[in-house]
């Protein structure tokens, strides 16, 4: 929430002198700044003549105005401070919570879980350094910076598959914010069998959908009537969400009679059972910011300095640890308080306190959920949309669309208990993100050696550094097809299309970030210096 607060402040200052700007700022205008490494010889093969077209900017989400532009220094104004409160706007939130919970469901000890949340974010903090690096450096967001590896046009790809991770998020917080919805309804109707009880084929209650469809249909309506409301909002609802998950905190702590007693229940699996647990659970963790990692440079590319950069990113696990042990502490205490675990927040709020409580907490929640799950879920889909087609679509409709997507991926079933969203919704992620983030971090820091030609990556010249084969770098994408490849047997085998597999496709689905970000980065690196020793010759 706070992520959006503090680009927004950004793109009002830009809005005042830079509405027709249309092209991509003279290079005259942002003096570039140090690479985050020293520049070295460069695997890929440059193009001295410069490019004569460039490629339209894609519109921004409130303004017709280019947001593909560099950011000039004017603009960089966010602090480590700012950094990190917007960490701490993303990290307090219902999914977040959930996640938590979901640990101490599965087996794992309060204090576990925390362990395993801390040091799977210390992993996304080192990629997130990393890839907003280059951001800081040339002011570039991330469909400009993805033009380096995939090309010019082949950048789509993989905004393509983030803003799809978008979609399935979207439909997940708002069926979170449905069933909020669903817990003020009458007791009269929430009785009546027909309506609650789920449909064939689609294990969800006709009432249930109709409150998800309910509150989908109001947060469009939130964007068609422009996001100047969102803004207002959002610095209400962090810390709405941080009163009600304290107050919980100190019910849970009177409840059950302290914490020493859940910090030091006696953990539930075996030593073995743990580490079986523990790496799809830090797979899942990671991908829980997979997605954020990539697009980190649509934010970072406002940063001050690269020293503003990464202290403010040091947010995360920070934050991140600190709600978990919120997170996990209560979860753990309704073991002792209802002799079950209740990881689901939602459920929780409907077991205690009266009406009136119930309704001020669920006002907190769907006020959270509206102004996190717009700007983090429903901006890069529709930007997607727009920039693919900006003449069949507008931010609008590509919200719609956004919307419409979701509901495809049948988010009751994704969080339908904590094993389906830990172990199929953020494996399954970790797939799709694992390869972009790998040959995104490979191509710059050791193909490129962190070289950037920013003028060519507006260009759609076939000439271009960047144009590679019809502006598709086919070695981007053999690498990505060869990072997915070993998780499809695993996630089939998961799901229950296939009865058995290799040991050996279980393993690589249990840690599918690492098998595929590794496997992808290094399929890539071997591609582009084949590719650089054909061209060698006639280089020289």
């Amino acid at each position: 929430m706070a992520i959006f607060m503090a680009v927004c402040r950004a793109f009002t200052a830009r809005h005042a002198t830079h509405l027709q700007h249309d092209l991509v700022a003279p290079s005259s205008q942002a003096a570039p700044r140090l690479p985050l490494l020293p520049r070295g010889p460069s695997l890929a093969v440059t193009v001295a003549s410069p490019p004569p077209r460039h490629l339209p900017a894609g519109p921004r989400a409130s303004t017709s105005a280019s947001d593909l532009s560099p950011t000039p220094p004017s603009e960089r104004t966010m602090t480590a401070l700012d950094l990190a409160s917007l960490w701490a706007g993303l990290v307090v939130g219902v999914p977040a919570y959930y996640l938590a919970g979901s640990l101490v469901d599965l087996g794992m000890s309060a204090l576990q879980g925390v362990a395993t949340v801390t040091f799977a974010n210390l992993i996304v903090l080192v990629t997130l350094v990393l890839t907003a690096a280059p951001a800081v450096t040339h002011g570039l967001p991330f469909p400009v910076l993805a033009r380096a590896a995939f090309g010019v046009h082949g950048a789509h790809v993989p905004a393509v598959i983030r803003a799809l991770v978008g979609c399935g998020w979207f439909g997940i917080e708002s069926w979170i914010g449905g069933r909020a919805i669903f817990l003020l309804l009458p007791s009269r109707l929430k009785s009546c069998q027909p309506l609650v009880a789920p449909m064939p084929g689609l294990g969800a209650a006709p009432l249930e959908l109709a409150c998800l469809l309910a509150f989908s249909a109001a947060q469009i309506a939130v964007i068609m009537h422009g996001m100047e409301g969102i803004r207002k909002l959002e610095k209400y609802a962090a810390p709405v969400l941080i009163v009600l998950t304290s107050a919980l905190l100190a019910w849970a702590y009177t409840s059950a009679g302290g914490f020493g007693r859940v910090l030091t229940q006696t953990p539930r699996l075996t030593s073995g059972e743990f580490w079986k647990l523990f790496f799809p659970s830090l797979t899942a963790n990671i991908s829980f910011w997979a997605a954020v990692a990539i697009n980190i440079p649509d934010f970072a590319r406002y940063a001050r300095s690269q020293a503003d950069q990464v202290l403010g990113q040091v947010g995360l696990p920070v934050f991140m640890g600190l709600y978990t042990f919120a997170g996990v502490a209560i979860t753990s205490a309704t073991e002792t308080i209802f002799g079950r675990v209740i990881s689901d927040p939602i459920e929780l709020l409907g077991r205690i306190g009266g009406p009136a409580t119930t309704f001020l907490a669920i006002s907190g929640i769907t006020l959270a959920i509206i102004t996190t799950n717009i700007p983090a879920n429903v901006v890069a889909p529709a930007n997607a949309l727009v920039s693919m087609s900006p003449r069949r679509f507008t931010f609008a409709k590509g919200a719609v669309v956004t919307a419409l997507i979701s509901l495809a991926f049948q988010p009751w079933r994704l969080v339908s208990s904590s094993d389906s969203f830990v172990n199929i919704w953020l494996l399954s992620n970790s797939a799709l993100a694992g390869p972009i983030g790998g040959i995104l971090l490979a191509d710059h820091y050791i193909v490129r050696r962190t070289a950037l030609d920013v003028d060519a990556l507006y260009s759609e010249d076939r000439g271009s550094p960047y144009y590679f084969q019809g502006g598709f770098n086919v070695a981007a994408m053999v690498a990505m097809a060869a990072g997915v490849a070993p998780i499809v047997p695993g996630f089939l085998h998961k799901v229950g299309v296939l009865t058995s597999v290799s040991k050996a496709f279980v393993t690589a689905y249990n840690n599918a970030w690492f098998v595929s970000f590794f496997v992808a980065g290094a399929v890539y690196c071997l591609l582009c210096g084949q590719r650089e020793m054909q061209a060698r010759p006639q280089y020289n």
